[in-house]
């Protein structure tokens, strides 16, 4: 009864893990946990087994910035009306990554950026407030394979919400390591 909050007196709390994962790529967890003890020793584990580490606070958060994502499906949508639309509404940045669109914002213009993006009758695919990567690295073969599994185990984890990483991954090798 205590985990589905019918017993009173359940606090949940909102955490952040940091580490590194194979290849030295930064990765950043949010949880929602009514224990912190055993949420961090699940994150400590789901690394350990996967060959990464856990991190102090901020060791790899300074690699990364707050900022809402906004995505539209590029192919119902001409790019210059909704660059246009997007700048208008005060979004930070605006990219084409095959069929989406994705816009930046900073988190307090989020909400206004999409309203005003229905207002012009665009249909939004998902947004969300993320940890965005400054830069990413390359990781390949092995390294690639152990990373994958360690964001399986992380996001796996039932008091885990969000897991934020830095690495790329070329197509190719991803789709050839979630075989």
């Amino acid at each position: 009864k205590k985990g589905t909050g019918e017993l009173e007196g359940a606090v949940y709390e909102e955490v952040v893990y940091e580490g590194y994962g194979p290849g030295g790529a930064a990765v950043i967890i949010e949880a929602s946990t009514d224990n912190a003890t055993r949420t961090v020793a699940d994150v400590r584990h789901a690394f350990s087994r996967n060959t990464g580490n856990m991190g102090a606070t901020n060791s790899v958060a300074w690699m990364f910035d707050r900022k809402g994502q906004i995505l539209l499906d590029a192919t119902k949508y001409p790019e210059d009306s909704t660059l246009e639309a997007a700048l208008d509404a005060g979004a930070d940045d605006f990219q084409k990554d095959g069929d989406l669109y994705i816009i930046s914002t900073t988190p307090p213009t989020f909400h206004a950026v999409q309203d005003a993006l229905r207002a012009r009758k665009f249909e939004i695919d998902s947004a969300e407030l993320a940890m965005v990567p400054r830069t990413t690295g390359k990781i390949e073969g092995k390294q690639a394979e152990q990373m994958i599994k360690l964001m399986e185990a992380l996001e796996e984890l039932d008091d885990v919400s969000k897991v934020f990483s830095n690495f790329d991954i070329d197509a190719a090798h991803l789709a050839e390591a979630a075989r």
